[in-house]
């Protein structure tokens, strides 16, 4: 068996039966598909079922949407991967921080309309970012410590995510087209090895509304992707990418396995895989690991 259907519930919302996974190893056969015995990663959450042959995507999607189920088909061998380069916001945190930032100045409306539109790919991302940051000038920089204690959650399964993959030997980088002031803290607290991300440029122990260039963007991603990788000698097909937003096609569309997180429609599109019901601990069940494996 040289390929793999991987499929994925919440577990706080759903349930996967063996009736469902039956119905999914019949559509396989049907396809001339030779399917092994099917392996449950985490019991009513997550099963593999590895198998030979050729099985379109879109049969899958369309069970597993009636599922609630997200679903990857990978390389059998080639599932674990070395690399992990993860965006911050609305993908290893639950919040956007320039709109959380904004809300304590009035402006979380306007500012998270921009954030919203450059998400989906809409305005250009430098542009959008100036924009916003110019909003904020003159917000004293005690704001973002307050901002972070008050405000910004890790995204359920983040934790798991980053230490298993730590524990088994992966390089893992968190690179945001956020700032540098909230993927430093991150980066600590979840275990990433390397982050990267745009500079508040600060004037009299206030926001100047600028910040330093060049801006880490979507470009500064993919060079970060391709850099880490070459500099460890990773093939491309160790490396995960993750991310929900347009500024991120780049680094998902490089990646061996590009994975879009409840991501916005372009980033869905150029995703080998989208996550659009699970946590972040799919990304460990894409890879193989089962529950018992997770470090937590």
């Amino acid at each position: 068996m040289n390929k793999v259907l991987t499929l994925i519930v919440n577990p706080l919302n759903d349930k996967l039966s063996n009736t469902d996974v039956n119905i999914v190893v019949d559509l396989m056969k049907s396809h001339a598909c030779d399917v092994a015995q099917p392996r449950w990663l985490a019991q009513e959450e997550a099963v593999d079922i590895a198998f030979s042959g050729e099985m379109l995507p879109a049969y899958i999607e369309r069970l597993a949407d009636s599922l609630n189920a997200d679903f990857a088909i990978q390389e059998y061998a080639t599932r674990a991967k070395k690399m992990l380069i993860a965006d911050m916001d609305s993908t290893m945190i639950t919040e956007e921080c320039i709109d959380e930032l904004a809300d304590f100045a009035g402006l979380k409306d306007k500012v998270s309309a921009i954030t919203e539109a450059a998400m989906r790919g809409e305005l250009d991302f430098n542009a959008a970012l100036s924009e916003r940051v110019g909003l904020l000038k003159g917000m004293k920089t005690d704001v973002l410590e307050q901002c972070y204690r008050e405000r910004i959650n890790l995204m359920p399964g983040a934790m798991s995510l980053v230490k298993t993959m730590n524990a088994n030997g992966a390089l893992t980088a968190l690179v945001s087209g956020g700032f540098t002031f909230f993927t430093s803290r991150i980066a600590a607290r979840l275990g990433f090895a390397l982050n990267h991300a745009n500079v508040l440029n600060e004037e009299n122990g206030a926001l100047a509304g600028t910040v330093k260039l060049p801006i880490c963007n979507s470009s500064t991603k993919l060079e970060s992707l391709i850099t880490l990788r070459d500099q460890h000698a990773f093939q491309s097909h160790e490396v995960l990418a993750v991310g929900d937003g347009a500024n991120d096609i780049p680094m998902i569309e490089a990646a061996g396995l590009g994975i879009a997180y409840h991501a916005k429609p372009k980033a869905r599109a150029a995703a080998d895989v989208s996550i659009n019901h699970s946590d972040l601990s799919a990304l460990l069940f894409i890879q193989g690991y089962s529950r018992n494996d997770f470090i937590v």
